[in-house]
């Protein structure tokens, strides 16, 4: 039978065995970078893609209540928010999966997701075919 004692030790020697088998993981991960050559890192895929006056990526559908440009929030109209392009902007929408298209004027800033090249207002979703259901599809934005 073991006592209290001793069964500290074996919980203290136990931890203080892994903690050095965990430091000599970490010395033996930080090797120069000519022993590391074989590992290639997957880049990402571009986010978006412009051509021209084109722009390749993805579209989402966002509600919200009031936009960068100070106007109300109309989930009715034909609005969408981009990051770069001009308050009062026209641009054609396209999704080439149902190639369908719409022309939405400019009224807010965003998306801030990463990957996304515009936000749709519920109407202007509806009229290239995107659903709530299917959150985001791939579009082409045209100036």
């Amino acid at each position: 039978m073991t006592t209290r004692n001793s069964r500290k030790r074996m919980a203290r020697t136990a931890c203080l065995t892994g903690l050095f088998v965990f430091a000599g993981n970490l010395i033996s991960c930080s090797s120069s970078a000519s022993q590391r050559s074989h590992i290639t890192a997957r880049r990402p895929a571009p986010v978006r893609v412009v051509h021209g006056k084109k722009e390749y990526g993805l579209a989402s559908l966002y509600h919200d209540r009031r936009t960068a440009s100070g106007e109300r929030f109309n989930p009715k109209a034909l609005t969408a928010a981009h990051r770069t392009l001009p308050f009062g902007s026209k641009v054609r929408v396209t999704a080439p999966s149902t190639g369908r298209s719409v022309i939405v004027r400019i009224n807010d800033r965003g998306p801030f997701i990463r990957g996304r090249v515009i936000d749709l207002t519920p109407a202007a979703a509806a009229a290239i075919g995107l659903t709530k259901r299917m959150g985001v599809t791939r579009v082409i934005v045209a100036q």
